[in-house]
């Protein structure tokens, strides 16, 4: 008998010799399998395209209750299997160790159109010869099981998941190498370095029978050392899944982290507004609204909180479905479905291009229904507060789900069409909005700067109102704009603080105001500084920040238009008639500019004398000899790191004395940063310099290729 905490061990290994009469009978084991599924009044797994199904196999048969399936009905179906099959061992109520499979991929043989003639017969042979290996080691009984394993290992629809069957009939026999178990035991922390050396060359591709079982073998010796807390595959296999846990748990809130804090508002709620399509032509939208939830599909990947990235996703849809598509937009649409969208966030329901026919507020987090079957098990609650027919002019986007947030004219014209008894959450209900906390010791300890600099950069702008962060890649310009902003104003208040991007494209239409086509000809509508100057007019007493990244991509001239004067810091409060209107404009005193330069880019012309005047120019350096740079680099105490640092310092001198680039082209240490001791390794060092620093050399001296071709194998030097 087995410990407590694998009592599913005896269950399992008592199935798996209780199939093994039905090798030559299998009409009469699928006679039992369809009443297993008649007793627990549970849909039978889809085995055929066309659902006529005529042969099984036993590897198949586990897979029907070891996959990501409801707990109580994982329960009900084994507890038929048992009184099926007559098995006497304790039924199991706990599964640790198991590895499942997706419910999509359970089947171990493919579809008639995809399958061989003899694909279940060898899956059977594979079975019998696995029994037949744990009873009897012998060499006859080696060969015998090599050589099965190796004809189903090309069969349709086989690669891993065959050791994940063979684990589940004989667990101490045999090893599951599933993707969790395959990164666990190639860990020179979970396993002997000369086994990870061994067994990781292996893994590049689907191990045949002899690897197999030599990794087995080898794995067995490990663990006789007593050196782990895991004596055997099944503790082994436990351990595995806890610890990937943990490591994927770790990884999506850095993930996150890294995602949400570029622009330091991490901390800050803010509500977005999402565009949502409850299926083709929302066929879901009277199940949604009556039940109170959104519901999404792509159930057929599984339990979308198993994901630790967006590419993971798309991985894992591609393998799925098929097809040609890219499944790019499906992958960010869950993606931002589990992680992006927020409680008190407001879903915008369409249908069609342009039919609206719903609006609500979201209510909770992320939830997976395992019972559905039409694959819409992804939800959120949300408390639909409109639902009816308003047409919108403009056409909506096609994805599923689309994040509309930054495009405020379209949302205000959307909530314009409620009326207005159905405010949003933060607009009616009294209480004030509460923002983090933001200091200039917040400001020191996010942005490697020296309190001095600090001090004078607050002066400047004080004085100036209007400066320019220019530096070359990489120093935290963008990084440091709005970090600045709320360390003047003490606390994370989003509603004063705007971030445009200038670009070629951008006109004084959408900067101030402009003549916009609509169906019935054109209308005048405001740019995004005018509304920020309205905003910060009716609230002088606080301070409101505009940051303008890539200042100099686009025509200032086109762009700022009357405003040159205006925006002087002794031109503040002046009134001045605009092109486009009667009224009279003003910037208010209280409005203060950022803007960011990146010095390095040679395809921007230099701005001319009219603005330079009306800005102060800050110059960011590289901060590789900051004491919080250094303090950060200490910490990471990684010969590697330390090592491509300093090849990097000594590339920046070159750069600055080179009479063509400068310190305006020096390299900056942003690229460096968000590091930690776990994540640091020669792979991710190694991406920093193949894909982010070599580039740069290489365009930088675009006409000196030995000198990049130097300066690269230095860099890659470093950190070999």
């Amino acid at each position: 008998m087995t410990n407590n905490k694998f009592g599913w061990i005896d269950f399992y290994m008592e199935l798996a010799e209780k199939l093994e009469p039905y090798h030559n009978d299998r009409k009469s084991l699928l006679q039992k399998i369809q009443s297993v599924f008649e007793q627990t009044e549970l849909k039978f797994p889809t085995l055929e395209s066309d659902d006529t199904v005529k042969d099984i196999d036993p590897f198949t048969i586990f897979g029907m209750f070891n996959k990501q399936i409801k707990l109580e009905n994982r329960v009900d179906i084994i507890k038929a299997f048992a009184k099926q099959f007559d098995i006497h061992s304790a039924l199991p109520t706990d599964f640790d160790g198991i590895p499942l499979v997706n419910n999509q991929k359970a089947n171990f043989f493919a579809f008639k159109a995809h399958r061989g003639e003899k694909d279940i017969d060898h899956l059977w042979d594979l079975y019998k010869s696995a029994l037949a290996y744990s009873h009897d080691s012998s060499d006859i009984n080696r060969a015998e099981f090599i050589k099965c394993y190796n004809e189903v290992s090309q069969q349709y629809g086989i690669k891993w998941n065959i050791t994940m069957g063979l684990y589940w009939i004989l667990p101490y026999t045999f090893l599951n190498l599933d993707s969790r178990n395959r990164w666990f035991i190639t860990n020179a922390d979970n396993m002997p370095e000369s086994f990870v050396a061994y067994v990781k060359p292996l893994f590049e591709d689907v191990v045949s029978g002899e690897q197999y079982l030599n990794i087995i073998e080898r794995c067995k010796d490990a663990l006789a050392t007593g050196n782990y807390a895991y004596k055997n595959f099944p503790e082994l296999s436990s351990a595995a899944w806890h610890v990937s846990e943990d490591v994927n748990r770790q990884r999506k809130q850095d993930q996150l982290a890294l995602e949400n804090n570029a622009m330091g508002d991490n901390d800050v709620n803010t509500i977005h507004y999402w565009m949502y399509a409850p299926g083709r032509n929302a066929e879901k939208w009277d199940e949604c609204y009556s039940k109170g939830v959104m519901l999404l599909g792509w159930g057929e990947i599984g339990n979308l909180n198993t994901f630790t990235s967006n590419a993971e996703i798309k991985r894992k849809m591609k393998s799925t479905y098929q097809g040609d598509s890219s499944f790019k937009n499906s992958a960010h649409a869950t993606w931002q479905f589990v992680h992006e969208m927020k409680p008190n966030d407001i879903i915008f329901v369409k249908k069609g291009a342009h039919e609206i026919v719903g609006r609500g507020v979201v209510t909770s987090d992320y939830k997976w229904d395992e019972n559905r079957f039409d694959g819409y098990n992804n939800y959120r609650l949300v408390n639909w507060t409109d639902k009816g027919s308003w047409t919108m002019s403009e056409q909506s986007a096609q994805k599923t789900l689309t994040d509309v947030t930054q495009y405020t004219d379209y949302v205000q014209k959307i909530k314009a069409l409620f009326d207005k008894n159905t405010l949003d959450v933060d607009e009616d209900d009294g209480n004030a909005v509460i923002y983090p906390p933001y200091t200039k010791d917040d400001f020191l300890e996010d942005v490697y700067m020296g309190e001095n600099q600090y001090v004078n950069l607050v002066n400047v702008l004080n004085v100036k109102k209007n400066i320019i962060l220019e530096g070359a890649p990489g120093v935290g310009k963008t990084f440091v704009a709005k970090r600045l902003a709320y360390s003047i104003m003490g606390v994370k208040d989003i509603e004063r603080v705007m971030m445009v991007q200038f670009h070629q494209s951008y006109s004084y239409e959408d900067f101030i105001m402009g003549f916009r086509p609509t169906e019935k000809g054109f209308e005048l509508r405001k740019g995004a500084f005018y509304e920020f100057c309205k905003k910060a007019e009716a609230d002088l007493e606080n301070a409101y920040f505009f940051i303008i990244d890539e200042i100099n991509r686009g025509n200032l001239n086109k762009i700022f238009g009357e405003l040159f004067m205006l925006i002087e810091n002794d031109k503040r409060g002046v009134e001045l008639q605009l092109l486009y209107s009667d009224e009279k404009f003003s910037v208010p005193e209280n409005i203060y500019i950022i803007g960011t330069m990146n010095t390095a880019d040679r395809s921007l012309a230099m701005l001319d004398y009219a603005l330079r005047r009306r800005f102060a120019f800050i110059d960011l350096k590289p901060a590789f000899t900051n004491e919080g740079f250094m303090a950060y680099q200490v910490e990471l105490a990684d010969k590697k790191f330390d090592s491509l640092i300093a090849s990097v310092k000594r590339l920046n001198t070159v750069i600055a004395e080179d009479a063509s680039l400068g310190e305006g082209f020096c390299i900056g240490h942003s690229y460096f940063c968000n590091l930690t001791a776990q994540k640091m390794n020669e792979a991710t060092l190694k991406e920093i310099v193949e894909y982010e620093l070599i580039p740069l050399l290489k365009e930088y001296w675009f006409d000196e290729p030995d000198k990049v071709e130097e300066w690269a194998n230095v860099l890659r030097e470093a950190i070999k």
